[in-house]
């Protein structure tokens, strides 16, 4: 989530945001916005993630492969859009950044919304490099994609 910081009134202190919270989007997303230096968080049925660094032997250069292959379908395929580590908000618990994802832009029937610039509904396709995030990926997120119409999920 790319967002500017807001900086606390003076009469308000912003908890910080910590791994294992339960919180709800629009608090997750106030204690996000509040902390500038964190590069990756996600809220996934009501509980924060906060990702270890990625390794580039396990993560980097799977990610790029992934991401380049993605890049090379959205391309050839008039009418779809693309993004690496991407907010999507889905729904009122559930705030993921996958490492990339395809969609049909909505011009062109696609399901995916965007407001205020971010995925506010699923996309088409979801894709992630599970290394130390397998379990995660492979259960609880992809329920969450389920439920929520991405139709298609690579791991």
């Amino acid at each position: 989530m790319s967002t500017v910081a807001r900086p606390a009134s003076s009469s308000e202190t912003v908890p910080p945001l910590e791994p294992g919270d339960h919180l709800s989007r629009e608090e997750f997303e106030r204690r996000y916005e509040a902390i500038p230096h964190v590069k990756k968080a996600e809220l996934i049925e009501g509980v924060v993630h906060m990702p270890s660094p990625v390794n580039f032997e396990t993560h980097g250069r799977q990610n790029r492969h992934l991401g380049l292959w993605l890049s090379y379908y959205q391309v050839h395929t008039p009418g779809t859009g693309g993004a690496s580590n991407t907010t999507i908000k889905l729904d009122l618990d559930n705030e993921p950044q996958p490492d990339e994802l395809l969609l049909v832009e909505p011009e062109c029937g696609g399901a995916a919304r965007i407001e205020d610039g971010y995925i506010a509904s699923a996309p088409e396709l979801v894709a992630e490099v599970a290394s130390s995030s397998a379990s995660i990926d492979m259960n609880t997120k992809l329920q969450v994609y389920r439920r929520n119409g991405v139709r298609e999920h690579i791991i």
